[in-house]
């Protein structure tokens, strides 16, 4: 069967375009998926609906690879995924990613390299950063709740994971995080937040982890 995603980055904007394209390809009404949400946003709950039903021999078509991927590596290990479960893959405007034919797969397989390489890159250069620092003696001033190296890790974990370049597995790896449990406790001392009224992500140190709103809904916190 054949499936399109579509997704805009806010409500002002329509998916009338890239649904339109889907019905060119054959694609049912109802096996058409949506967001809105913005490209380094990584909850979805189109894109999740549509992933846990897929199956082999199905094809995921987008009318763009920006739609659905927030980085080369995402996009990369999402069509990873894909060939492991035996999923096609095809981009409408990039008319080259097509896994459903031997030229897409070796083009993917290439988009794959770069991915790896940009990642390897990554963590080269954040060794050598951290060698450096080590050299020079140098010191991050302590928070309270955190040690001097977890705070050091904190911070280098929130950057990572707003640069949105790297999967949560490689910057437990970098960073040297046995658990997800902690490299989220991390982020969450950095900031990050969760709208307990819509739930989007957001960062505000000052808002407790519990009661925590998004600008759009921050009005109904209550002054102490």
């Amino acid at each position: 069967m054949k499936f399109g995603y579509a997704r805009v980055s806010t409500k002002s904007q329509k998916h009338d375009l890239q649904v339109d394209a889907f019905l060119k390809e054959g694609i049912k009404p109802k096996n058409i998926y949506a967001d809105i949400s913005s490209g380094a946003k990584a909850e979805r709950k189109g894109l999740d609906e549509l992933l846990s039903i897929l199956r082999e021999g199905d094809t995921l078509v987008v009318w763009k690879l920006d739609r659905i991927a927030r980085s080369l590596s995402h996009l990369t290990k999402l069509i990873e995924d894909f060939e492991k479960k035996g999923i096609h893959f095809k981009s409408i405007q990039e008319s080259f990613i097509d896994t459903t034919s031997p030229h897409g797969r070796f083009i993917f397989n290439l988009f794959a390299s770069v991915a790896q390489l940009e990642r390897d890159i990554i963590i080269e250069r954040t060794r050598a950063g951290m060698e450096s620092s080590r050299r020079r003696g140098l010191k991050i001033g302590r928070k309270p709740g955190l040690s001097k190296q977890a705070l050091n890790k904190a911070m280098l974990a929130e950057r990572y994971y707003r640069d949105n370049k790297l999967s949560i597995e490689e910057i437990m790896k970098l960073i040297d995080v046995g658990s997800k449990k902690t490299l989220y406790k991390y982020l969450a001392y950095q900031g990050r937040r969760k709208c307990i009224e819509c739930g989007n992500l957001f960062w505000d140190k000052k808002q407790a982890l519990d009661k925590a709103y998004c600008k759009k809904h921050k009005k109904k916190i209550k002054p102490n």
